[in-house]
Formats: C-alpha cells, structure tokens, sequence
C-alpha cells in the first residue's frame, strides 16, 4: 500500500469513528420519556433487516413515541440485529426484555422465538415477553403484537407492515384500524416478498401505501414530531 492510500484509509477511519461518537453523543444528551400520546408499532419479515434498517435510519432521536418492532429472526440473532442497528441509527435500538418501560426515542426488537406484547400497567406501558403458542404460524408474532395493542387506551397507534412472506400482521392491523389507528403498508415494488403487505391491504387494514424510502417520512408525520 503506497502512502497516499494509507493517508485515505487513515482518513477513512477517523472520519468514521468522529460520526460515531457524534451520534452517540446526541443519544446521550437526549431525554426519553414515559409520558406520550403515540405508539409505532412495525412487522417485517423476509427481507426485513435491510429495508428495517432503512426506516430506522431515518427516524429523528427526538421522535416524541417509542417503536416496537417484531421481525421474524431465529433466537439468538435479535440481540447482535438490535446492536448493529442501535450503532447505525440515532434513536436508541434495544432487544426487548420482559417489563421494559417504553420509552420515547427507543425502538424495541422483539427477541427470536417470542412473542412481544405491550401492556399498560398504572399508566405506563412495559413489555411482556412470553413463549407462548405460535400466532399465525409464527413466535415472534406480528398479529400478537398489534392485538395486544387493541386494549391501550389514550394512546394513538401507528401500525407499519412491511417486506415479509405470508400475512402474519394482516388481521391484527385490520382490528387496530377498526378502533383508529394509523396504518401504513410498504409497496410492492420496494418489497422483497410482498405478501405480508399485500394481505393487509386486501383485507383493507392499510390507509397508506408508501415505497421503503418514504416510510420514515410517513410515521414522522403521524407522529408529529
């Protein structure tokens, strides 16, 4: 390696590790919240990392709601997905635990081979986490995350529903449309299997159709932030 290419690559590096410290400098002068009048709630699946990713990426730290997020991932893999995304993104990203308080600013990935479910207890909302039936084939469940939604009261719900084969999500978005939630589906030609999106938008859950990269955008502006 010439000296030239060694100063780039030097350069390269410091560059990189200065934006690092820089975001993770602005998540830690950040204050999350307990108290807030929004919830997003995303399902994804095949294709998901990448295309979640992306979404997440583009999610300002000052975000006035917490996410939760189930992607269909074997156990033992969500806690590295939930690592990488924390050091990619601005807002904090975190493999669920059971009775974790949400908190604005975070996003919570459900663990591999469990279902994440939202509880509200004295006016918080914490996570449950169980190893319970399989819903709609799948554990972690889409489905069983949007339906624990259903019984939150004084909290608006974004429900997103993105790349993933079959149509776990579907019936469960439906429901928490039914009672007022925004809902938004990712479209066909950004999607990498387009079945759980599709059988949402079927069914007539969807009030949003948005392509991958205008996602983020979307759930910003529902949330207001």
């Amino acid at each position: 390696m010439t000296k030239l290419k060694y100063a780039r690559c030097l350069e390269k590096r410091v560059v990189a590790k200065t934006k690092k410290a820089a975001k993770k400098a602005r998540k830690n002068k950040l204050t999350a919240k307990t108290k807030f009048k929004k919830l997003v709630s995303i399902g994804i699946s095949t294709g998901g990392p990448r295309a979640l990713q992306e979404v997440l990426e583009n999610i300002p730290p000052n975000i006035d709601a917490p996410i939760v997020v189930v992607q269909h991932m074997p156990k033992l893999f969500t806690k590295a997905f939930a690592e990488r995304l924390d050091s990619n993104c601005d807002i904090k990203v975190k493999e669920a635990e059971d009775g974790d308080v949400l908190k604005t600013g975070y996003a919570y990935i459900a663990p591999g081979d469990k279902h994440l479910r939202v509880k509200q207890v004295f006016g918080e909302l914490k996570i449950s986490i169980d190893d319970g039936e399989k819903v709609t084939g799948h554990r972690p469940s889409v489905d069983a995350m949007f339906e624990s939604l259903l019984d939150i009261k004084e909290i608006d719900i974004v429900a997103v529903i993105m790349t993933g084969m079959g149509r776990d999500g579907a019936d469960g978005m439906l429901k928490l449309k039914k009672k007022g939630a925004k809902t938004i589906g990712q479209d066909k030609a950004t999607s990498i299997v387009y079945g759980m999106p599709k059988s949402a938008f079927e069914l007539g859950a969807v009030d949003t159709v948005c392509p991958l990269g205008k996602i983020a955008e979307q759930i910003i502006n529902l949330v207001e932030v």
